[in-house]
């Protein structure tokens, strides 16, 4: 293992998508969505401690989970849990942990990465990384991971590349696309020079503060007038004077559709965002009617290509249903039609107006 590679697993989101498993106190990352025996987030953190040293891996995560991200990450030094004060997107949360790091080893190379993705080829991932690490190691360079679309997912980032590699499996970047429309996505389906934005990346810490200072000047300027706090008793009260003066900017739009020095590499490791009931029906395991049942204690009659997630000591039985996203908790249920799960969102503001914030 090199010294001088570290990760960071952003950890703050609120899975709204995945409600009414997932709430507001206890997110998606931390839940097991697919009945594997471990939570997203300790698969995220296994798969980079075959190849990362312990004590190089980091979680950012809102202050109110660092709680649950030590007891789900025994392994995982409380140090390395880094708490932010307020939702700030991606853009802070990689200045922070940039910051941070520069201050303890200026040779560090950072892979920045989602701990709520599936997936489900770990060996192949770890190669992909370490072909990344290797190009930023030489290369003043940004290199995203990019999935080969298998349909027009709208919920998806795409990215555009050129079509000679500038390195073996390394290909310049020519468009980010952020969630097209329907018509959209499949013209970028068709042209085949577009990939799956997987929202990994990998680069030198150094190169990656640079470009704050060219992009997000103003975001630099609060971080760097604090830096010398970072590492000490300081650290959290320099945070709370930060944070308030950061745009509320994700790290795409503020650097990566700017940079041009921006770099791909076509990745194939068994990838999804679970970012919706209907990626998680996609990765479990189906009966043949094509229903998706996690839950020990769920019945199915005459019911079609459904997707039930339901306590394990709770008896649940369905009749009649196809299509239908299935989820029971102990104190909601929610039955909604899988062409209409883009729209949980507004279902979770609809139930805010009416009831508050008591089943969010």
């Amino acid at each position: 293992m090199n010294k001088h590679h570290y990760v960071v697993i952003m950890a703050g989101g609120i899975g709204s998508r995945f409600w009414p498993m997932s709430r507001q106190d206890f997110p998606k990352q931390f839940l097991d969505i697919l009945n594997t025996g471990k939570t997203l987030i300790q698969w995220t953190f296994e798969r980079f401690s075959t190849f990362i040293p312990a004590e190089n891996i980091y979680v950012v995560t809102s202050q109110e989970y660092s709680e649950i991200v030590h007891e789900q990450l025994p392994l995982l030094r409380k140090e390395n849990i880094l708490g932010e004060p307020s939702r700030k997107n991606t853009a802070p949360c990689i200045a922070y942990i940039s910051f941070k790091l520069q201050q303890l080893d200026p040779k560090a190379s950072l892979i920045v990465a989602p701990s709520d993705h599936l997936i489900l080829d770990p060996t192949a991932f770890v190669k992909v990384c370490l072909e990344a690490l290797s190009f930023v190691g030489k290369h003043n360079a940004f290199i995203t991971l990019g999935i080969k679309p298998t349909y027009p997912n709208t919920g998806y980032g795409y990215i555009q590349y050129e079509q000679h590699s500038v390195s073996d499996n390394v290909y310049k970047v020519k468009t980010f696309t952020e969630k097209p429309n329907l018509e959209l996505a499949k013209t970028f389906l068709a042209s085949g020079d577009f990939l799956w934005n997987a929202g990994i990346f990998v680069w030198q810490v150094k190169n990656i503060i640079q470009a704050f200072e060219k992009y997000l000047p103003e975001m630099y300027d609060v971080f760097a007038a604090e830096k010398e706090k970072f590492n000490t008793t300081e650290e959290k009260e320099a945070l709370h004077g930060i944070y308030p003066l950061c745009t509320n900017i994700s790290i795409d739009f503020g650097i990566m559709e700017k940079a041009d020095n921006v770099y791909l590499i076509p990745s194939s490791f068994g990838w999804s965002d679970l970012g919706t009931w209907n990626s998680a029906y996609e990765n479990l395991e189906k009966d043949y009617l094509e229903n998706a049942v996690a839950g020990d204690n769920v019945i199915v009659i005459d019911a079609s290509r459904c997707m039930v997630h339901a306590p394990n000591d709770k008896l649940v039985v369905l009749q009649g249903l196809d299509k239908f996203i299935v989820v029971d908790t102990s104190d909601v249920l929610l039955i909604c039609h899988r062409d209409k799960e883009q729209e949980i969102k507004e279902y979770v503001a609809e139930v805010k107006r009416n009831k508050g914030d008591q089943y969010l």
